[in-house]
């Protein structure tokens, strides 16, 4: 009779009143009365749901340590600090390049090539070059214009390459800062005036100077009107970049104080190039002029005296 006893099955009352009664409680319990009562975890039961909680504190503390990580930035006297400004590949270079040779009207230099990764790379090494260029193809030009002369002897200008370097870098750093806390002062006025930071003004100017670099390699051909041409053809193309990417900066403000801003722009990359061919490449021509000049009066002098 025990046994039989052990058999019997007990009412629990109607299903749909017992859900209605309680929700939430999917389980379904098959008691024994002579054993410890188990439960069948449901979807929103048992052990499972604490292993998935713990399971994503997991994820979210690892997420939060990552973003933590990428806020933390190095102390600017450190190299990891200017290590990140120098983080750029070829093709990255060599498409910013390409941009700066070939504007697109209508299209902001610094959304389609500089925002994603502003650089110090491509600036650093284009200033570099330029101004070796610039002072090589100087002295060469002054070898050329004398060459076949008897009483000519050439001496390398060592010194053009450090006037070089000074006007080249402080152009490419001083020019910039001074338009960007020119922009930040505008801001501050109107508020709907586009934003550039310093270092992708610096990096539009640096891209910007490429086009200079083969021009001042063709400056060395000994005509005037050549080297001419170059220069409008390199100040048109580098002064479209710097018109293009600062003009939507500058065009909400007023009108007077936006076209002074990118006419004194344009006015300050055309002195850069002018002052450049003038003092690298048409100097030695004075330079010779007043040598002659010399010459004959110490002839004349020697003359008087004899």
């Amino acid at each position: 009779m025990a046994a039989v006893d052990n058999l019997q099955f007990e009412e629990f009352g109607d299903a749909p009143t017992c859900l209605a009664a309680n929700p939430e409680d999917t389980t379904i319990s098959i008691e024994d009365p002579g054993e410890t009562p188990k439960h069948l975890p449901g979807p929103a039961r048992g052990s499972g749901r604490e292993e998935d909680d713990e399971l994503l504190g997991n994820d979210d503390s690892d997420k939060t340590e990552l973003l933590a990580g990428q806020k933390k930035s190095s102390p600017f006297w450190t190299f990891e600090y200017y290590q990140t400004f120098f983080d750029v590949d070829t093709y990255q270079v060599f498409d910013r390049i390409k941009g700066s040779l070939l504007p697109i009207p209508g299209k902001n230099f610094v959304r389609l090539y500089i925002r994603s990764n502003p650089d110090l790379y491509g600036p650093f090494w284009i200033c570099a070059t330029l101004v070796f260029a610039i002072a090589i193809s100087g002295n060469l030009s002054n070898f050329l214009i004398h060459l076949g002369e008897k009483t000519y002897h050439y001496v390398p200008e060592f010194r053009k390459v450090s006037i070089a370097a000074t006007v080249i870098y402080a152009y490419a750093w001083l020019v910039p800062l001074a338009l960007w806390g020119f922009l930040m002062w505008r801001n501050s006025k109107v508020m709907n005036i586009v934003s550039y930071s310093f270092l992708e003004i610096v990096c539009v100017y640096g891209y910007s100077l490429f086009i200079y670099i083969p021009t001042a390699i063709l400056w060395i051909i000994p005509q005037k009107a050549v080297r001419w041409i170059l220069v409008l053809i390199a100040l048109g193309i580098s002064g479209s970049v710097l018109a293009m990417t600062f003009w939507p900066a500058v065009r909400e403000d007023n009108r007077r104080v936006s076209m002074a801003t990118i006419v004194t722009i344009v006015m300050l990359h055309m002195l850069l190039s002018v002052g450049c061919l003038a003092y690298f490449f048409d100097a030695p021509e004075m330079d010779h002029l007043l040598t002659s000049t010399a010459t004959s009066n110490q002839t004349v002098g020697a003359a008087k005296f004899s």
